[in-house]
Formats: C-alpha cells, sequence, structure tokens
C-alpha cells in the first residue's frame, strides 16, 4: 500500500469504510497515524478491525465524538458533504474534509519519481482511464490505475521510478482534494449530473474545473470543448497562458483497427488518450498497438452474448441520457432497455437516435414516466424488471437486431450499483433458452 511519513503522529477521523474508506484507513495506521473509522454497515466495520486493529485504529461515529484536535476528516465519495450533518460538524471544529485522493497527493513526495494523471468529465471517463493505462502498459511503461474506476489508489504498491499514475476523478472526489497536482489533467465533457449534491449547473461544472485551478502552469491540460461548460473552462486556461491542448468535435478518425471503440463517443475518449500519451512521450508505434488491442471494460458497450443472430449489449454505465445517446447512436436496429432512478425528467439528448429504436423497454422507478415520454415517438411498453424486460426483447428480436441496456438511469432503485445492474443483465441473457 502507498504511506506516509507525513501522517505519523496524527489524528484523522474516516467515514465511510467501503473500498477507498478502509484503503484510507488502513494506509493511515500502517503510517503511524490514529485513527477513528465508521461505517453504517456493521458488516464493513467488522471487516476493517482484523485488518488494522490496536489502540491505532477505533471504531466511533464521527457526529457521536468531538472532532477538536484531529488532523483531517476524510469520507468516501459518496457521503454528500452538501448536506450531511457530520461536514458542518468538522467545519465548526476546523478539521479539513478531503478524501483518498488528497491523501495520495499528500504521500507523493515521499514516491519514486513519477507522473500523475487525472480524467474527469461527466461521461467516458473510466474508459479513457483504462485506455491510457493500457497504452502505457504496451509501450513498457509501469502504471496504475486508481480512482473511481473503483481501484483505491492507496491500496496499491508504489511504482517506481517514472511510473505513471492514472486516476479516474468524480466531481465528489475533486471536491475532497487540494493540493493534487496533475502533469497531465483532462476534461471529456460535462453534462447535467449529479445535480442533487451542487447548487445547480454552474456549480457542478466549477468542480470539475477545480482539477485544473490545483495544476502547476507549466502541466499539461487537455479539454474536450464540445460542450459550453467545457468551453468556457478551454477559455479560462487559455486567458491564463495554460499548456492547453483543446479537443475539437467534429473529427473524423478511422476507428476500423479499434474493435472495441466504437461509436463517436469512443473516438473522443480514444482522442484525449491519444493526447494524454503524446504529451508523457508515448512513441506513436506503442499509441497505436495499444489502441488496437485494448479489451475495453465491463458494463460499457459490452457485447456480452449472440443469440440466433440477436447482439446482447451490456451499457449499463450509460446512467445519464447523455451518456446513453451513443449507444443508441452505434446500431441499426434496438430492442432498448431502460430505467432506474431517473437523473433527468427528459430524454431528449438521446432523441437524434430515436429512428434506431425498434422498440424500448422501461423499468424500473422511472419506467412509467419514460414510457409515456417515448410513447408518441417509438414503440414502447413497461416491463418492470431487468429480467422480464431482457425476456420481452429477445422474443420480440429478430437476427441482427441488437437489445440493447443503455438504462439512462443511476441503479439504486433495483440495485447496489451499476455493475450490479450489468451483471444481473449478462445472467438474464444467459439464462435465454
Amino acid at each position: 500500500m502507498i504511506t506516509s511519513e507525513f501522517w505519523r503522529g496524527k489524528r484523522f477521523a474516516v467515514l465511510g469504510l467501503a473500498r477507498s474508506g478502509a484503503a484510507s484507513a488502513r494506509a493511515l495506521v500502517a503510517s503511524g497515524a490514529r485513527v477513528t473509522a465508521w461505517d453504517g454497515d456493521a458488516g464493513r466495520r467488522n471487516l476493517i478491525l482484523p485488518r488494522a486493529a490496536g489502540e491505532e485504529l477505533v471504531l466511533a461515529d464521527p457526529e457521536a465524538i468531538d472532532l477538536i484536535g484531529f488532523d483531517g476528516l476524510i469520507v468516501s465519495p459518496g457521503v454528500p458533504i452538501n448536506r450531511h450533518p457530520v461536514a458542518a460538524k468538522a467545519r465548526a471544529a476546523g478539521v479539513p474534509i478531503i478524501g483518498d485522493i488528497e491523501l495520495f497527493a499528500q504521500a507523493r513526495a515521499e514516491l519514486p519519481p513519477h507522473k500523475v494523471v487525472g480524467i474527469t468529465g461527466t461521461n467516458g471517463k473510466s474508459t479513457t482511464t483504462a485506455l491510457i493505462h493500457h497504452i502505457l502498459q504496451t509501450a513498457g511503461v509501469p502504471s496504475l490505475m486508481g480512482g473511481n474506476i473503483g481501484l483505491p489508489i492507496l491500496a496499491q504498491e508504489p511504482l517506481p521510478e517514472g511510473g505513471v499514475y492514472v486516476l479516474e476523478l468524480s466531481s465528489y472526489q475533486i471536491d475532497l482534494t487540494f493540493t493534487l497536482d496533475c502533469d497531465v489533467a483532462v476534461l471529456l465533457n460535462i453534462t447535467p449530473d449529479h445535480l442533487d449534491r451542487y447548487d445547480g449547473f454552474e456549480a457542478y461544472a466549477a468542480a470539475k474545473a477545480r482539477l485544473f485551478a490545483m495544476q502547476s502552469k507549466a502541466h499539461k491540460a487537455i479539454i474536450s470543448i464540445a460542450d459550453d461548460a467545457s468551453a468556457r473552462i478551454a477559455r479560462s486556461l487559455s486567458a491564463k497562458g495554460e499548456a492547453l491542448t483543446k479537443i475539437a468535435p467534429g473529427f473524423c478518425m478511422d476507428q476500423s483497427r479499434w474493435p472495441q471503440l466504437q461509436g463517436p463517443h469512443n473516438a473522443a475518449n480514444a482522442l484525449a488518450a491519444i493526447n494524454v500519451c503524446e504529451a508523457l512521450g508515448v512513441a506513436n508505434a506503442d499509441i497505436d498497438r495499444g489502441l488496437e488491442s485494448f479489451v475495453g471494460l465491463d458494463h460499457r458497450m459490452q457485447t456480452v452474448a449472440v443469440k440466433r443472430g440477436v447482439a446482447f449489449v451490456n451499457d449499463s454505465k450509460a446512467t445519464n441520457p447523455e451518456s446513453a445517446a451513443p449507444a443508441l447512436g452505434s446500431f441499426a436496429r434496438i430492442h432498448w432497455i431502460l430505467g432506474g432512478q431517473a437523473k433527468s425528467d427528459s430524454l431528449e439528448p438521446c432523441a437524434p437516435h430515436f429512428g434506431n429504436v425498434v422498440r424500448a423497454y422501461a423499468i424500473g422507478e422511472a419506467g412509467p414516466m419514460f414510457a409515456d415520454l417515448l410513447k408518441d415517438r417509438v414503440p414502447v411498453q413497461i416491463s418492470g424488471t431487468l429480467d422480464a424486460a431482457v425476456a420481452e426483447a429477445a422474443a420480440q428480436a429478430q437476427a441482427g437486431d441488437t437489445v440493447l441496456l443503455a438504462p439512462a438511469c443511476a441503479s439504486f432503485d433495483q440495485f447496489s450499483d451499476f455493475e450490479a445492474r450489468g451483471r444481473a443483465f449478462v445472467q438474464a441473457v444467459e439464462a435465454l433458452a
């Protein structure tokens, strides 16, 4: 794991003991810090104790203890600091509220010389992060993925000299980070999302912009300017004379040799990854080999089966209409499974591709609303559950059609996360006769 003498003898509270929180607690204890940890899930509390028990780690709810004198409150990105009472309590006690990415930033001075790439954006972060990591590995450059991609960076072994840490960063993680100076920082896009955590869209965009505010002036910024919010951030950096590469919309790329990077959204992801790797000094031949051999990620435009000539594609990571739209534009005849916990009461970002939809199957909490939105535009039915939607779509699909799970919604009404929803889709497809 990554540790730091900087934390020795200090006191920290950790709220949330899922992947990043548990890794933070263990790294702090291993570094000689004293940690008070808590999670509302008793199972997670019990898991942390055998790994880091002793006087250095105690279990107590930060809401129930005096925080005065603590050096930091580490919260998991899922903790809504805009409304959680522990945030006000920490601020009143003068305790910084940070996350595991800020701990990593603090530990960097003691790591072997390295570089950090930070990737943010509403959509495409995971694919771009994994693609950059894959290209670096193909080129023989030591690298690690971490952050929002589900791999806690503190739990991993430090890279040797010359390594590159490739971090996927959500707006929540950036909110909890203050000193991460990325050698290369990337913004892919900004579309409305997570607005329950922000005071409007502009505040959400400002959270993304903070990734660049933390950068040294000489370090590289790469920004796609296909949307207005991202273009405004790019203009602000240009005005300051920052080292900036802008990715303009409307470019054409030959994606025929990249089997797992199809569609216009993946062209944008690939171009961002190419720019990053060029900035890191990777040879063009290695970049080409990496693009050609990339196998993609689960739950992101993942073809899980072809049965009787019908392809079944799992794009469970499409958790908002903007991220579902590219999937709808990638196939000619689609049986579209959508729904879940809505982030929007509109499907207009998907509208340009409604002509590709043979039939829609609405599920989950948003099912009735989406069925109402679609009823005069595409054939639609309310299936209710994912299992039912898969069975009904499979029964109506013909050879050459695609059954596509692109929910345009969060998963939390019926599943623990988008990964669980994707696995359920795979299982439902496997269960088909």
